[in-house]
């Protein structure tokens, strides 16, 4: 087996790891091993924001993980899409900014006993990064790498919408990203004059000139090396090879919710009973490895509309799409610029709920499922997600085959409370649908369709009509010392382990309320940055 040396080895080169690969190589003096086990992220249509269609369920960009049949979804299976390619998830997601609300970091800190976490703490690293549209203010940082823009388009539909939601009682808001999210708005991206901004352009290319940093791509991690109590790096195959990467001083888990707890399970970290099953020895037995797995499930509402132009009509015609076309290579505006959601709204399902707990995603446009083709008849999706679920599904591996993809099941719907948000959720739909300022579009229920009623039928309709919106996060929960399920510490140390950290989406304890992709990215900020306080503590 061919052997390397380096400071730093990292596993994955998606949202965090990019990140991570960026920070930790601005040292001349350490040496940074990046792996990706996907491709570089040159293809087009990762770029053209609405791409996002052609990448999602391709092999060439996605593992195209599916979930288990899900009680909860009726017996349904679903696409699990995960980036592949230099980038990860943010070459191929919605490309929404959205940090969640303070009250999550609260919790954060809470649950860690570390005040690192709270919002107070976390939003100064949000604003390192930023490159905000209109300049830095409190809330906001400018000159960041991460660029944030608003969207390049307006729909009628959607500005009407808006205003049904404030007779409905979800009033205008400004900014979803300073800490509390309520009210309605469109959502703002992570897009450079319409182009698509992922991490890979934003911090690793910047740096891939630097002698220290080495990234290699198509490069499967095949398992962790521990020994003594401590991983001293990585084993992984590429082009048939195998390699070890030791890591002088710190190996990085940066492979996300799915990756990460399946890395380590392959290792020999993880509960005993799932490696007696695989026939894996046990390295350091930890309970919580590839549990608490966390997800928004968005329940799909579709209403047909007339005397609107929607884009239905525009995506099925010839002529439409010719317009499209030219118009995103004249100008970098319209259909193709447009992230898979463009209006947004947070709000409480029912009144008990002391800040927002659902959040709406509204586009112009329907299909039955993704990767279909857009109905005939003009319609709009109003897409709505309980944002703090409290079913608690599981990643768990299905072989000891490194290749071989995890079991992966949300258990979505599996709680009471949750049932009841998912029915009071369409109750709410349905109320903002009979606004008066939609009237003139005349709007017709597509789904869930007529017929369901009770909290009972409405749970059952949202197992019809729910999926992913593609939000994993929770498999290697960080927690108190005395949290048996904690996988990682407060300093996203891997428990009863040295020379490991876990630094991706994976460690939140609970999920955000709202999308994740950019709060993963506060993650490896603050993980790059107590790597490096370690370090110059160290002897």
């Amino acid at each position: 087996m061919k052997s390397l040396k380096f400071d730093y080895v990292i596993a994955g080169a998606g949202t965090a790891g990019c990140v991570l690969a960026n920070r930790l190589s601005a040292d001349p003096d350490m040496r940074v091993l990046l792996l990706e086990a996907g491709g570089r992220d040159s293809w087009i249509w990762i770029h053209i924001p609405v791409g996002y269609l052609y990448c999602i369920g391709n092999p060439r960009t996605d593992w195209c993980y599916r979930t288990e049949p899900d009680p909860g979804l009726n017996g349904r299976s679903i696409l699990y899409a995960r980036g592949k390619v230099l980038g990860g998830c943010s070459s191929i997601n919605a490309m929404l900014y959205l940090r969640g609300q303070a009250r999550d970091y609260e919790e954060w800190a809470s649950l860690t006993g570390d005040t690192s976490w709270n919002w107070a703490c976390v939003l100064p690293v949000f604003r390192k990064s930023e490159d905000y549209f209109s300049g830095a203010d409190e809330a906001h940082g400018a000159g960041g790498e991460w660029r944030v823009e608003p969207q390049r388009l307006r729909w009628e539909i959607l500005e009407n919408y808006r205003e049904a939601m404030a007779q409905a009682g979800i009033p205008p808001s400004g900014d979803f990203n300073r800490g509390d999210n309520d009210g309605s708005g469109f959502f703002l991206v992570n897009q450079k004059r319409g182009v698509r901004w992922n991490t890979s352009k934003a911090f690793l290319r910047p740096v891939m000139h630097r002698a220290n940093l080495t990234v290699m791509t198509d490069a499967h991690v095949t398992r962790l090396r521990i020994a003594g109590g401590r991983c001293g790096g990585i084993e992984f195959k590429r082009a048939g090879e195998e390699t070890f990467a030791e890591a002088r001083l710190e190996t990085i888990l940066a492979t996300g919710s799915i990756g990460s707890p399946q890395i380590l399970q392959l290792s020999g970290v993880c509960p005993a009973p799932l490696l007696k099953e695989h026939g894996i020895g046990v390295v350091h037995e930890l309970p919580g490895v590839g549990e608490n797995l966390q997800d928004h499930l968005q329940l799909r509402t579709i209403s047909k509309v007339r005397n609107v132009v929607t884009l239905n009509q525009r995506a099925n015609s010839l002529v439409g799409k010719m317009m499209m076309g030219l118009e995103y290579a004249l100008f970098r505006t319209g259909p193709l610029t447009m992230a898979p959601s463009q209006l947004g709204g947070f709000t409480r399902s029912s009144p008990e709920h002391a800040t927002p707990n659902i959040e709406y995603h509204v586009q112009p446009l329907s299909l039955d499922k993704f990767g279909d083709p857009l109905h005939e008849f003009p319609a709009f999706t109003a897409s709505v997600c309980n944002l703090r679920p409290g079913s608690r599904g599981y990643v768990r591996i299905s072989s000891p085959d490194p290749y071989a993809a995890p079991a992966i099941n949300c258990r979505y719907l599996s709680t009471p409370e949750d049932r009841k948000v998912a029915a009071d959720s369409v109750r709410l739909t349905r109320r903002i649908s009979a606004q008066p300022a939609l009237a003139g579009y005349a709007p017709e229920e597509f789904l869930p369709g007529p017929g369901f009623e009770t909290d009972e039928q409405l749970a059952h309709a949202a197992g019809n009509i729910g999926t992913t919106i593609f939000h994993p996060v929770g498999t290697c929960k960080m927690g108190r010392a005395d949290d048996p399920a904690a996988v990682v510490d407060s300093r996203l140390r891997v428990r009863g382990l040295g020379g490991l950290r876990v630094i991706d989406a994976s460690i939140m304890p609970t999920i955000t309320s709202g999308n994740t992709n950019s709060p993963a990215l506060m993650i490896a900020e603050r993980g790059a940055e107590m790597l490096r306080e370690d370090r110059r503590r160290a002897p």
